[in-house]
């Protein structure tokens, strides 16, 4: 049976995905874009969306409509009954309470997808749970080959890394390149970037075509042959028997005494720099402290750390969330969500992620037959049939910490 043909029978089979305008403050991207509401309806899906949901991204209204989609009014009462109809809502980050239909209007079984960033928004969990919603928290997908068209958080990282740097340059008192005039020569900026991860590996390489001496300091000894290869000079770790390494393509946490011994390796580093970028994360840790209060009177007056781990409490001591912060002449730039400020390619990125993680799941067997130990469903479903399948995330845990 056709698509026409099951939407003449009242969209029997269809899954019903909706894309709602984001509310939460700066956030410009959205969840779904004219390219990828066609690729959905291609799936056989009925995609609803929510009137200007595109717009701070630069999607006009009217080229979702020509995509197939069907435009609501998110103010108006309509809103509530498109929720209550939702299969599926996929979303950049989970809708806050109180911003009129949002979770509580949708379905039992519903699947939300997104970044939702489960381990700092722990209120979240009780309303899945409460609802009896499953949810995909795209953070926590696996980096396996199968994963890769869905992962957004590289795609999100690279624009992050791509802007750190070119907000770093319009900050800071100097060049990036070396220049030649007539009344002498500039040399050029040196940066240096923690973490080799994609948003550092982007950052230095756009810091390098600015024209810009980049060192790289990683806890991954593996990280040296693509840091080099971007005509960047890696930074040794510690040497330790007990290194911290990676699981899973991502970092993990390092000990106390690793990051002490770090910090020293950085401390003559960090006194030629001009620019520090830091991109150092763990998956459910506070980010590591690297630059402490006392690390930043090393750096020059005039000197600019960027801090793209800020939103998890920060590389830097001196960061605060979306704020700049002058500390002995140095700017700390808190830069918490810098994929916003590239709206119209961060969303575009982000929405493919999307679009290819519910084909997976639509060609899986759909969401009736949503596989929990699928090895790429697995690790990012985080609650499911009023269920939260991850201790880590697990309410219970929480109060026993607690």
């Amino acid at each position: 049976m056709t698509i026409t043909e099951r939407t003449a029978q009242g969209e029997l089979g269809l899954t019903t995905v909706l894309i709602a305008r984001e509310r939460r403050a700066a956030e410009t991207r959205v969840a779904a874009t004219p390219e990828t509401v066609k690729r959905l309806v291609g799936l056989g899906c009925n995609v609803h969306v929510e009137q200007g949901a595109g717009q701070a991204a630069g999607y006009p209204e009217g080229a979702y409509g020509d995509a197939g989609a069907e435009l609501f009014d998110g103010s108006a009462a309509e809103a509530t009954d498109r929720w209550a109809r939702a299969d599926v809502l996929l979303a950049v980050q989970a809708p806050q309470a109180g911003s009129g239909a949002g979770l509580a209007q949708l379905r039992p079984g519903a699947l939300v997808m997104g970044l939702l960033d489960p381990f700092a928004n722990r209120d979240l969990i009780g309303t899945l749970l409460e609802r009896k919603l499953s949810a995909i928290a795209l953070e926590l997908l696996p980096r396996i080959s199968r994963a890769q068209a869905m992962d957004a958080l590289s795609s999100q990282a690279n624009i992050a890394g791509y802007k750190a740097a070119l907000q770093a340059a319009a900050a800071l008192d100097r060049f990036f390149p070396m220049l030649m005039t007539a009344a002498g020569t500039v040399q050029p900026a040196k940066v240096v970037v923690l973490g080799a991860g994609v948003a550092g590996l982007q950052a230095v390489a756009t810091a390098r075509r600015l024209g810009a001496l980049v060192k790289v300091s990683d806890v991954r000894p593996a990280a040296r042959e693509q840091v080099e290869s971007l005509g960047a000079r890696f930074i040794e770790p510690p040497v330790m028997e007990q290194s911290p390494g990676e699981a899973g393509g991502y970092a993990k946490e390092a000990g106390a005494v690793f990051l002490e011994a770090q910090r020293q390796l950085l401390a003559p580093h960090l006194a030629e720099a001009d620019v520090v970028i830091t991109t150092a994360l763990v998956p459910g840790r506070p980010a590591p402290l690297l630059i402490t209060r006392e690390m930043l009177g090393l750096l020059r007056p005039g000197a600019v750390v960027m801090d793209l781990a800020v939103a998890q409490g920060g590389n830097c001591a001196a960061s605060q969330p979306d704020q700049e912060t002058v500390v002995d002449g140095v700017r700390v730039i808190g830069a918490g969500n810098l994929p916003a400020s590239v709206p119209f390619h961060a969303s575009s990125l982000y929405a493919r992620n999307l679009a290819a993680l519910l084909e997976y799941v639509l060609k899986q067997g759909g969401l009736t037959q949503l596989d929990p130990e699928d090895p790429l469903i697995d690790p990012c479903l985080i609650t499911h049939q009023g269920q939260c399948r991850r201790a880590d995330l697990s309410p219970v845990a929480q109060e026993v910490a607690a």
